[in-house]
């Protein structure tokens, strides 16, 4: 289901006086997209992922996903965020069903098939505190998408994780990416990760915040971070990056 967004301009208010976060932001998202978001500290990264989903409508234009305006959060619209927020008395497959009645088969046998993808077989009656925060956080991913959002956003989720960690999660975000087809948008700094797993790279500049640049990603799942192909799409994105900064800095 394509997404388009429409921001002329996002401000907030600092010091009694407004600033401007996001300005003329313009996208057309394609149902089945992997889209990451890379740029610059405070270019509103994680802003625009709030307005997509609707946790923040105080702006100026419009989010249109399929024919529906977003006006709030919906279940249409998974969120992931960097801390896993699962509920410490539930277990695994209760965090995973949340409000959602685990008596039920087709609850249970998708909660089932989720923990399977996420590969947390074992773990089902294990409590938060019994996780390490990779598996946490693949718990909050099974749990977004029981509810087979149409567009899942991603706000920095493995940020807080090792490397090692990290680059397991990414594996298995690609491989549930590729089984469902979801819609997906991931804000990260890392921009190894953004060509990691990204269709299409966004390239933000800051002050406001603004897209400089959409590359497309043109290599196949599985990617491999050693491979000259892989180096080189990294290397075009850097460059697009230096140059948005340099200008940046430029016009501060």
């Amino acid at each position: 289901m394509e997404i388009n967004v429409d921001i002329r301009e996002k401000t907030f208010i600092k010091d009694q006086k407004p600033v401007t976060v996001l300005d003329d932001i313009h996208l057309t998202i394609n149902s089945g997209d992997f889209i990451t978001v890379i740029g610059p500290s405070g270019c509103g990264k994680s802003t625009l992922l709030k307005i997509i989903a609707g946790l923040d409508i105080d702006y100026e234009g419009s989010i249109v996903i399929g024919s529906k305006e977003v006006k709030k959060p919906s279940i249409e619209k998974g969120f992931i965020f960097q801390e896993h927020r699962l509920f410490p008395w539930l277990t695994v497959e209760q965090n995973i069903a949340a409000n959602l009645p685990l008596k039920k088969p087709e609850i249970r046998a998708k909660v089932s098939q989720l923990i399977d993808i996420v590969r947390l077989n074992g773990y089902e009656k294990a409590y938060p505190k019994e996780l390490s925060g990779g598996m946490s956080q693949r718990v909050a991913i099974a749990r977004a998408l029981l509810r087979e959002p149409k567009v899942l956003l991603l706000d920095e989720p493995f940020g807080a994780l090792d490397a090692f960690t990290r680059q397991h999660l990414q594996d298995v975000l690609v491989e549930i990416w590729l089984k469902t087809k979801t819609t997906m948008i991931l804000v990260t700094h890392d921009l190894d990760e953004s060509v990691y797993l990204g269709t299409k790279v966004i390239v933000m500049k800051s002050k406001p915040g603004t897209v400089g640049h959409i590359i497309p990603i043109e290599l196949p799942f599985p990617r491999q971070r050693t491979h000259q192909s892989f180096q080189k799409a990294r290397q075009n994105v850097l460059k697009h990056f230096e140059q948005l900064d340099h200008y940046s800095a430029a016009d501060a």
